[in-house]
């Protein structure tokens, strides 16, 4: 009833700085507060966890002051690593393909992370007192054995999930670089004449408070008149509506390839606020 809602304003590859300065600036530190984090959380709460799966039952008793040193240092490095995270969320930029790329990284960093600081924890975990059976003879279980290797196990699934995502962020910064070089390019040397909104669609997704808008829209060419089919994001009070008018930016060479923006010369436009305005009641 009331729609979609994103995050993120609206996406404008025209205004967009490319943010790979930005993530990577904040990737460091981040990557390096998510290796605190994995370190101390894999020797200060993994190890203790896998003791007393295997042999001691009472792993945590007066001795554990060290653990619970490594705990409180795990919550503040956590803490920290979060927040660098959500910083690098809105690194990518302010548009939802921005943040997109910012989400990426962020995972990129995490995952990194952990799979360093798990890593370098590998020689510090405390062995069993006896490898194969619980004491004093009961024999280890198939889930017994898969958290004796535990220790190798985080860091390598952390390391295997950090290259997937390398992979993908790779695609993405490709992905988006390309689509803001077509906006600019369009935007710089394309053709601008203005449009008749023949048809408008409530896309029912709302960005930054911003409606989404599917809209048919004609517009003249040098080979005649041509109807297009394309997506916009505008201030709810300059809403198109059938027959108000808009900013065309095409490429003459590819006419189906368009930028539409609002008109500001338009009268018509924020007429059509009953199409997507949620009810009061």
């Amino acid at each position: 009833m009331f729609g979609t809602f994103e995050f993120g304003l609206p996406d404008d590859p025209r205004r967009t700085r490319r943010p790979g300065l930005r993530l990577w600036l904040l990737g460091v530190p981040t990557t390096l507060a998510w290796a605190a984090a994995g370190w101390s959380g894999a020797l200060g709460l993994l190890d203790g966890f896998r003791l007393m799966s295997l042999n001691r039952v009472d792993t945590w008793g007066p001795d554990a002051g060290p653990a619970v040193s490594l705990v409180l240092f795990f919550s503040v490095s956590i803490t920290v690593a979060s927040s660098l995270g959500f910083a690098m969320l809105w690194g990518g930029g302010m548009s939802l393909r921005g943040m997109g790329v910012g989400f990426r990284a962020s995972s990129l960093a995490a995952s990194l992370g952990i799979a360093l600081g798990t890593g370098a924890a590998i020689p510090s975990w405390t062995p069993p007192e006896s490898v194969g059976k619980r004491l004093p003879s009961e024999p280890w279980t198939e889930v017994d054995w898969v958290v004796y290797y535990e220790p190798y196990l985080v860091p390598a699934v952390a390391g295997v999930t950090a290259l997937v995502m390398i992979m993908v962020l790779g695609r993405a910064f490709v992905t988006k670089a390309e689509a803001d070089d077509r906006a600019q390019a369009l935007a710089q040397t394309g053709r601008q004449v203005i449009g008749h909104v023949l048809g408008v669609e409530f896309t029912n997704v709302w960005v930054m408070g911003n409606p989404r808008f599917t809209v048919q829209v004609r517009f003249p060419t040098d080979a005649g008149e041509r109807t297009v089919v394309a997506t916009m994001v505008t201030p709810p009070l300059q809403a198109p509506a059938r027959g108000s008018t808009v900013k065309v930016t095409y490429d003459p060479r590819d006419p189906d390839s368009v930028l539409i923006d609002p008109d500001p010369a338009d009268r018509a436009a924020g007429g059509n606020l009953g199409a997507f305005l949620p009810p009061l009641f």
